[in-house]
């Protein structure tokens, strides 16, 4: 199993972007009101009980900030960066705020990684969300970020306004052509005070729902996952302003990414168990790992497959198999329903 990496979160809350974005409240995202400034990243630093990985640089468009802004910032992680105490910088930033001038800067400074929230590759939802930059950008980013040799992460979200789940897939298969290091799947939620809320309460925009979520992002993960693309993230990290109510509606759950996982689970089931008969004993094998994903949450897994199959029984075991992987034993009992 990889360890687990040791990451500093700084937020620079909405930082830097010229745009207001229908569903950006950044502020309520991070928990955070104003963004870090140079001495706080210093003291950040120097509080530390020891080394880290990385330090990220979260919210906001980094490369969209004044120059000197970027260079106080950066500047006040050079001498944990120097004495290896932070091993790498990672900044998010906005497609349309990339050039080879501001990635040179980025290089002198020790970043190494850059993530672009694209968000959509269908430049009428982009239009209709207010991002001010198109799906071209984003592969024009991509391709700069990837030529300076610094790792890429690519940012998306599912059920915008003006989008569809096949809307969403084909952002998908763009991003995961762009060969990014890291991906980020953000299912969209209505955030009180943002736009976007104002379009929900007066009907102009259907939440996108939980249960829509889970059942897009259950084609996506298999998609990165086939291109060898970890997905990094699934929906918003729970945040107490989140969990209060800030979180009006959307497909907001403090556990989304393992409803995503359990129903990819599901999906590989269902394909397996295709000429399956009432009345067979099956038995599910999988790494021991996976259990209780392959079993669901209150075991809505084993529920829906009795119901869609209708065996005499449905196990789910332990098997000498790799993660991921599924295995079925099928015994016809003789009974019929």
């Amino acid at each position: 199993m990889t360890p687990r990496r040791k990451i500093l979160p700084l937020f620079i809350p909405h930082a830097g972007c010229p745009h207001n974005c229908v569903f950006c409240s950044q502020r309520r995202i991070s928990g955070h009101l104003a963004p870090v400034t140079a001495a706080e990243v210093a003291a950040a630093l120097a509080a530390m009980p020891f080394g880290v990985d990385e330090l990220a640089f979260y919210g906001g468009s980094f490369t969209a900030l004044p120059v000197q802004q970027q260079r106080e910032l950066l500047d006040a992680v050079q001498p944990w960066l120097q004495n290896g105490l932070v091993g790498s910088i990672r900044v998010s930033t906005r497609p349309d705020a990339v050039d080879t001038g501001v990635l040179s800067l980025l290089k002198s400074r020790g970043v190494s990684a850059v993530e672009l929230g694209a968000q959509s590759m269908d430049d009428a939802v982009l239009a209709a969300c207010g991002r001010g930059h198109s799906a071209a950008d984003t592969v024009r980013a991509a391709r700069l970020v990837r030529e300076g040799g610094f790792r890429l992460g690519l940012q998306m979200m599912t059920g915008l306004p003006g989008s569809s789940e096949a809307l969403d897939l084909m952002t998908g298969e763009r991003l995961a052509a762009l060969l990014p290091d890291g991906v980020r799947i953000y299912p969209t939620v209505v955030l009180e005070g943002t736009e976007l809320c104002a379009m929900w309460r007066r009907g102009a925009y259907q939440a996108h729902t939980v249960e829509e979520a889970v059942s897009v992002c259950a084609r996506l993960l298999p998609l990165f996952d086939a291109a060898g693309i970890p997905v990094i993230r699934l929906g918003l990290n729970p945040t107490e302003a989140l969990s209060a109510g800030a979180a009006v509606a959307g497909a907001y759950h403090p556990a989304l990414g393992e409803l995503v996982r359990s129903r990819v689970y599901l999906n590989r089931a269902r394909a397996l168990l295709q000429g399956s008969r009432p009345g067979d004993r099956i038995a599910l094998g999988v790494c021991k790992s996976d259990i209780s994903q392959m079993v669901g949450q209150h075991r809505c897994n084993l529920a829906a497959l009795r119901a869609e199959f209708q065996p005499a029984e449905l196990r789910v075991t332990e098997a000498a198999v790799k993660k991921g992987e599924i295995t079925v034993t099928r015994a016809s009992c003789g009974v019929r329903r």
